[in-house]
């Protein structure tokens, strides 16, 4: 269930934290339940079961180490949101009881993590500053901003709507024409959160592995076996937190999306007085662009920013140059602003864009579907996640368990799923 590395350091490991060592499974063991992937919904579906059931005997399996995956190379932004459902999206598909609790878990999903941030005193440089979503065109925030603002705020969600006028003053650019923010997010360094929710679950006892790829996974009577190159878990029930990071092993969850590589660009540290003309407020800024246009300074006073390409040659030479123009037309105090680090990963896209809770067999379940909004999602997911793997009925999730869908043609779609993004930079350009 490993894949490898991009080859490119991240901002993220240079400047969290060292990594907590943990060993890898060199031995025979058994235990109740087993957690495939120390990324933010394994790590965080083992904490709460460990708080929830402190009797429990829980081991986490790891291919490479904590954040390996999206949950160490994202962003770091912290968004209360869906990428592409609103609520009333959610609840027509879910129905109106469930649909409502998965939009007040999405809803409280950005505060439900610095929340827990600060309960753990984890140090990943996290500031709740807001997330603002800008929209790109006039016709965008009559027809986006407007209604998405109209529908968390009928939930009770902490959201304004930004006026062109306001937005400019926040952003320090009227390349926007207004939007709306949802005051309880922010942004963080998602490995040094990582690493600090590994540092809590390992406090409370749960077993953690990581160089422990699963390399067959089998039913044995009423347990799972998940052998690796030097060992074996036996379990009860087993969650596969692996999502773009799913390998053949995993069967038809590695065939339920399609993998999508956008990159992160990291500038050098910044003049106070740049800082103050861009963004001074400090806000996660992300807009309605299908191809996303997206940025939030860092402790050390660097942008962070990034995007894609549909042609996967020299690509950082290209991104640097696109995403440099790009800034630097929003905010011309960012004219010739140099990147000092530019690293990508893979990150899950499910055909409808929406999340899945899906089960595999008997005691057997993985979660996928994150589109790009991990970071709370996935975090606010882990103790309901906890309440499946402790026996809890599934009434009471917030999502349905329902069976893996495959994806027909993947191994053809996988490949011409980038080009899709010229077909996205046309629609932005019409919208």
């Amino acid at each position: 269930m490993s894949q490898a590395n991009a080859g490119i350091g991240s901002l993220w490991e240079v400047t969290a934290p060292p990594a907590p060592s943990f060993p890898a499974l060199a031995q025979e063991l058994e235990v109740e339940v087993a957690i495939v992937g120390a990324g933010l919904t394994g790590l965080s579906t083992a904490l709460h079961l460990a708080e929830r059931a402190p009797a429990c005997t829980i081991a986490v399996l790891e291919a490479e180490e904590p954040g390996f995956g999206a949950s160490g190379r994202n962003n770091g932004q912290v968004i209360p949101t869906l990428t592409a459902l609103d609520p009333n999206d959610i609840v027509a598909r879910l129905g109106p009881e469930r649909g409502e609790r998965f939009v007040a878990l999405v809803r409280d999903s950005a505060a439900f993590t610095f929340d827990l941030i600060r309960r753990l005193g984890i140090s990943c440089d996290a500031e709740q500053t807001g997330w603002i979503q800008p929209a790109h065109s006039p016709s965008r925030f009559e027809q986006i901003s407007k209604p998405r603002f109209a529908q968390w705020a009928q939930r009770g969600a902490d959201v304004v709507l930004l006026e062109p006028n306001q937005l400019a003053q926040m952003l320090g650019s009227r390349a926007w024409h207004g939007g709306w923010m949802a005051r309880t997010g922010g942004h963080l360094n998602p490995l040094a959160f990582v690493r600090g929710l590994a540092r809590a679950v390992a406090e409370r006892g749960v077993r953690l592995f990581c160089r422990s790829p699963v390399v067959r996974l089998e039913r044995t009577g009423a347990r799972w076996r998940l052998a690796t190159p030097e060992g074996a878990l036996t379990a009860r029930r087993v969650l596969l937190a692996t999502a773009a990071y799913s390998g053949r092993v995993t069967g038809a969850l590695a065939r339920s999306y399609l993998p999508f590589y956008p990159w992160m660009l990291a500038t050098e540290p910044l003049p106070e007085a740049v800082r103050q003309q861009v963004i001074p407020g400090r806000q996660a800024v992300s807009d309605t662009r299908a191809d996303l246009r997206f940025m939030r300074w860092t402790a050390d006073g660097r942008l962070v920013s990034g995007g894609a390409l549909a042609l996967p040659v020299l690509e950082r030479v290209r991104l640097e140059r696109r995403v440099g123009a790009i800034l630097a037309e929003a905010f011309p105090a960012l004219r010739g602003v140099r990147f000092a680090f530019a690293w990508s990963g893979a990150i899950a896209l499910t055909p409808d864009r929406g999340p899945h809770l899906v089960r595999l067999g008997p005691e057997l379940f993985a979660w996928i579907g994150c589109n790009g909004r991990g970071v709370a999602l996935a975090t606010a997911l882990g103790p309901h996640l906890a309440a499946l793997l402790s026996g809890a009925p599934e009434t009471e999730l917030p999502l349905p368990l329902e069976p893996v869908r495959s994806i027909p043609a993947r191994a053809l779609l996988a490949p011409l799923g980038r080009l899709a993004l010229v077909y996205y930079r046309w629609r932005d350009w019409r919208a």
